[in-house]
């Protein structure tokens, strides 16, 4: 089985990686933070004991902690690292704080009055992989009730059913949108909507959601992350739909807050009661005498009366709700338990494993899916499992078997026409056009919207055009020191052109974007470096490709980074991710990048001849 492939091949990525990577490579990897504060523990409103860490350093550097990864604290004497017998959750990490979820039982204070150093580093998650197996193990053996029919349904090209009824009418809409809205109403089985970027995809889905919402009590809206679920409740919340968000958003603030399970349960009339009930149970824990023959029958009294409050609090907020929401992995929530649901929306459905769609989709009567297969794929990490198509999405599946259940949004507001049309043609037949009132939109007039900046200079020698472009290696990932620089001096000669009292007061914001961290990383130490950009740096984001997912800026500068005698391009040969890069800039997009190198993959060659022909 290809994810049994992964799980083995991420399993041993981990284990090399803990026994030979260098601390400081991981903490440079994002894998670790060291050196560690740690700070108060205390127990949630769900009765866990949680403990904060903050990073003991100013930095920068991005990492992959996130809210349910699992972590394992480690002290180092300076030689060797020591882990501590217990793993834990992260909560939230926002910046350079973060909560962790750990088991009860002294821990705290391990942490608390260790006199080594102490850090935390990402542990292998074996709680995914087993939910996705167990859910592949569901869905094979099914036999004979929905999720079997829907497992055949969409192995085949069998039709899928529809509802016969009048089309609704919804003014606000594009006709595309409107229609894909019909379609979710009409679909009995499946329906895709298939949205590029700037086509308001996320606007669509929540018409389709409300509209769902007067035929069906509830529904279960999920997406593959924390970011992409948290974007969608909220935009439900703004259209005034009680929301119940299982697992916290990653970002920390009351209105993201107020819609979670957690806050919900702790904002309910019983928590106080149950509170004081739980303290009760600890109290009796720890001062326990030698002959208290009560004790026992003590414990058990109150242990019932705080499952008892528990169950009657969670059956009110899951009643209550109108969308339950969480990560695909999320829906295997114990609170979900023997839930069912009418409808199934999957949001970014083409940048999630089919074996995590599956987890949901045992609890689903029909499933809506929602996102753009030409944009950002699923990470897989086996090579062996990628090529024999474990990266094949079931959105990807769908769309290639029931071509009749997929609607294509047409319109786009995001993007001026000559930034969107190179995309459009190569990726969506020259189906996607851009809004009337958003064509012509730039900065400055009579500015080229894209432009392609070359950074090897132009000569015979290869060699010489190599060693020019300053290309080296850091820990896995490639940097090109001059292009860095290059991309710099170009976003500082177009503000020049566009002036400081412009920028400001129009808040012209721009995305500088790498497929590789290392770039990413040493753009951020020279943009720190540089005077020039300190009035503007609340203005710049400088980050990878999947860290611009889902966002826009009004300009976008691309640093390819690749630059060789041989024409290797590495990953950039992944179009998708080229796609989601230039269709981030609304009014301005640079790239820059060795031509010479690049320029003998087709899409390149496309993109170049493009380029130049608007010019």
């Amino acid at each position: 089985m290809l994810l049994e492939i992964e799980y083995h091949s991420e399993k041993e990525a981990f284990r090399k990686q803990t026994e030979s990577t260098g601390l400081m490579r991981k903490v440079k990897k994002g894998e670790a933070w060291f050196p560690l504060n740690i700070g108060k523990s205390y127990y949630n409103s769900l009765n866990q004991m949680a403990i904060e860490v903050t990073r003991n350093t100013d930095t920068d550097t991005e990492h992959n902690f996130e809210f349910g990864r699992p972590v394992a604290f480690f002290k180092t004497d300076g030689k060797s690292l020591h882990y501590f017998n217990f793993t834990g959750t992260v909560s939230f990490a926002d910046g350079n704080r973060m909560v962790v979820i750990i088991p009860d039982g002294g821990h705290a204070i391990d942490l608390q009055g260790c006199t080594e150093k102490i850090g935390i580093q990402l542990f292998f998650d074996e709680t995914s992989y087993k939910l996705m197996f167990e859910a592949l193990d569901r869905v094979i053996k099914a036999k004979g009730n929905r999720l079997a029919y829907l497992r055949d349904l969409f192995y085949s090209h069998q039709k899928a059913e529809h509802f016969s009824f009048t089309a609704q009418r919804f003014p606000w809409l594009n006709p595309t949108q409107e229609k894909a809205v019909n379609e979710v109403l009409w679909a009995k089985d499946v329906e895709v909507v298939h949205g590029p970027p700037g086509t308001g995809k996320t606007t669509t889905l929540v018409e389709a959601i409300n509209e769902t919402l007067m035929r069906e009590n509830q529904v279960l809206v999920c997406a593959q992350s924390n970011m992409a679920i948290d974007w969608i409740c909220e935009k439900l919340v703004d259209r005034g739909i009680n929301v119940l968000r299982i697992g916290n958003p990653t970002k920390v603030n009351d209105k993201m807050l107020g819609f979670t399970y957690e806050r919900k349960f702790e904002g309910h009339p019983e928590y106080s009661q149950l509170w004081a009930i739980r303290r009760a149970i600890r109290d009796l824990r720890s001062h326990r005498k030698e002959r208290d023959e009560k004790y026992h029958q003590k414990l058990e009294h109150l242990k019932a009366r705080a499952t008892e409050i528990e169950i009657r609090i969670n059956s009110e907020l899951l009643g209550e709700a109108r969308v339950i929401a969480s990560t695909l992995v999320g829906s295997a929530n114990r609170l979900l338990e023997g839930q069912k649901f009418g409808t199934l929306f999957i949001d970014e459905a083409a940048q999630a494993l089919e074996a995590a769609c599956w987890i949901p989709i045992k609890r689903a009567t029909r499933v809506i899916l929602a996102g753009d297969h030409c944009q950002l794929p699923p990470t897989i990490k086996s090579i062996a499992a990628l090529k024999a198509g474990l990266g094949k999405t079931l959105m990807e599946r769908i769309v290639e078997n029931k071509p009749e259940v997929v609607t294509l949004l047409k319109i786009q507001y995001r993007m001026n026409e000559k930034i969107m049309r190179f995309s459009s043609d190569w990726f969506y037949h020259g189906q996607v056009e851009s809004a009337p009132q958003i064509k012509f939109r730039g900065i400055l007039d009579y500015d080229t919207p894209i432009e392609w900046t070359e950074t090897a200079p132009v000569t015979n020698d290869k060699d010489n055009t190599k060693a020019a472009s300053g290309e080296g290696r850091d820990g896995e990932s490639i940097i090109n020191k001059e292009e860095a620089r290059i991309t710099l001096e170009k976003l500082e000669d177009y503000f020049t052109k566009i002036g400081k009292q412009k920028i400001l007061e129009e808040q012209i914001d721009v995305g500088v974007i790498s497929p590789y961290r290392a770039q990413v990383q040493y753009m951020r130490k020279l943009i720190k470096k540089k005077e020039f950009f300190k009035p503007y740096r609340h203005l710049i984001s400088i980050n990878t490709v999947d860290g611009f997912q889902g966002q826009e800026r009004d300009v976008i500068l691309i640093s390819l980074v690749r630059s060789n005698t041989d024409g290797q391009i590495g990953f950039l040969h992944d179009l998708r991710r080229m796609n989601v890069a230039i269709t981030r800039a609304r009014m301005k997009l640079i790239i820059i990048g060795d031509k010479d190198t690049l320029c003998r993959h087709p899409f390149y060659n496309k993109l170049w001849e493009y380029i130049n022909e608007e010019d």
